[in-house]
């Protein structure tokens, strides 16, 4: 396995240059922790609001104002505790109103808060101050962390939220990609068309628009060699309907049962809808407008129940896509995007000791690891710098919808050993056929033997047959 090749090295590497042995001990460490998840945008792209929704409760501070001043790590620990870097000082944990309040005592460069919960066992999320802010010092302090200048980023992959897609947006994608050993690849970013509730104004119908944005930016050539997958997430809604409460699902039934025009006319500004009403304020802080209109009109439709109501809200926020398409690309690969991590850290230690004792080591993983192969090539499919016939089956077969072999193949789940083991040969004799014609270029034609070695690889795993 690609994780102990990787450990082995690095071991090699401690006894080889003590004056780096810290660094690669970091790196033995970060092997057997949670996968490190940034989380990256503009000023109040909605970040903080998203990693909410994400771990179903109000930790990471939001407002109107912009919240995140350093890199705030956000992990699973056994009780909660908040750490303030560099001193090491512990900050008191005061929770008002169900949200986490947190003041810095000092200068800060980063915060680290245990949070009990599930959501956080298998990943570390991690919030990051906005780039492009006013302040300049917060921009950098993310710049810094993501994409260092003599350092790999401590993040092993990045969700980035983004409005539209703006010079600025590609330009970071790019510099966060574009880091020494196996950067050719895109498969440790993520973007989201975040707040996607406010595209068309906050109507009911405002989703279907920003999934049919996030479509056309999947199939942008700009974008695609940029970042693994583009989803519309309403984070504002995803975080009402995970944190749904009592009181808020009577209020809304309150709403419901006002005259349409009544309530349409109230929506058309927020001053007009709030009216000095405490409660309706703080509605329209948890909900938004979309939310609220949503909510209501899922109630008139015979959502009578709290708990129905927000699992729709949930599933219409697109925070279940995201989530499947961060189980998909991030978590079945956790163990790859871990260990190159520790091939950039350990190619930064190579370059600046200017000894190459374990470059041929380096380079063997990542030549010998058919799992970097299939990612190079699913960049380069991506990108359009390579072409295949059947590129959408060539995308699937290479780990693009998930890594399982059933996904891979195209097949059901439930599927048993010999259909998995037909599927996989018919695969194979079809890039082996493409492979071998002769119309194709020489770049294509490589790309097909990659897509043999794979099909070869399915046939050797969890006891498929092939035909006899």
């Amino acid at each position: 396995m690609i994780t102990d090749e990787v450990r082995r090295v690095l071991l090699t590497a401690i006894d080889l240059y003590p004056q780096a042995s810290e660094v690669l001990r970091r790196q033995l460490v970060r092997l057997d922790e949670p996968l490190r998840v940034a989380i990256a945008g503009k000023v109040k792209a909605g970040k903080s609001t998203l990693l909410n929704a994400l771990v179903g409760e109000e930790i990471a501070p939001t407002d109107a104002g912009e919240c995140t001043k350093v890199v705030t790590w956000y992990r699973d620990g056994p009780s909660p505790r908040i750490v303030q870097f560099p001193q090491g000082k512990s900050l008191p944990v005061v929770r008002r109103d169900g949200a986490l309040e947190i003041a810095l005592d000092g200068p800060a460069d980063r915060l680290v808060v245990d949070w009990p919960s599930q959501s956080l066992r298998s990943t570390t999320l991690i919030d990051t101050p906005g780039i492009a802010s006013l302040t300049t010092a917060n921009s950098l302090r993310t710049t810094h962390f993501l994409s260092p200048e003599d350092s790999p980023s401590e993040a092993d992959a990045v969700i980035y939220l983004m409005r539209h897609l703006h010079s600025a947006d590609a330009n970071f994608l790019e510099s966060f990609r574009d880091q020494g050993v196996a950067r050719a690849t895109a498969i440790n970013t993520v973007a989201v068309i975040s707040r996607a509730d406010e595209i068309g104004g906050g109507r009911v119908d405002a989703m279907i628009s920003a999934r049919g944005i996030a479509g056309r930016y999947r199939a942008d050539s700009s974008l695609q060699g940029l970042c693994q997958n583009v989803v519309a997430v309403a984070g504002l809604l995803a975080f009402a309907g995970r944190s749904l409460r009592q009181n808020d699902f009577m209020a809304l039934t309150a709403l419901a049962a006002l005259p349409r025009e009544e309530l349409e006319s109230s929506l058309l500004s927020a001053d007009r809808f709030v009216d000095g009403s405490v409660e309706r304020r703080a509605l329209l802080n948890r909900f938004g407008v979309f939310g609220i209109r949503l909510a209501v009109t899922l109630i008139r439709q015979g959502v009578t129940e709290p708990s129905a109501l927000a699992a729709e809200l949930v599933a219409r926020s697109g925070l279940l896509e995201l989530q499947k398409v961060l189980h998909t690309q991030f978590g079945e690969r956790r163990h790859l995007l871990k260990a190159r991590s520790a091939l950039l850290a350990l190619d930064g230690v190579l370059r600046a000791a200017g000894d190459s004792r374990l470059t041929g080591a380096v380079e063997r993983i990542l030549a010998g690891t058919h799992e970097f192969t299939e990612l190079r090539l699913l960049s380069a499919l991506r990108s359009g710098a390579v072409k295949v016939p059947d590129a959408e089956l060539a995308s699937r077969l290479l780990g693009d919808e998930g890594a399982h072999p059933l996904v891979r193949l195209g097949l059901p789940r439930g599927s048993g050993p010999g259909e998995v083991g037909q599927a996989a040969f018919a695969a194979l004799q079809r890039w082996q056929r493409h492979a071998e014609n002769p119309m194709l270029t020489r770049r294509s034609a490589d790309a097909c033997r990659v897509l043999v070695r794979t099909c070869e690889g399915l046939l050797t795993r969890e006891g498929a047959r092939p035909p006899r």
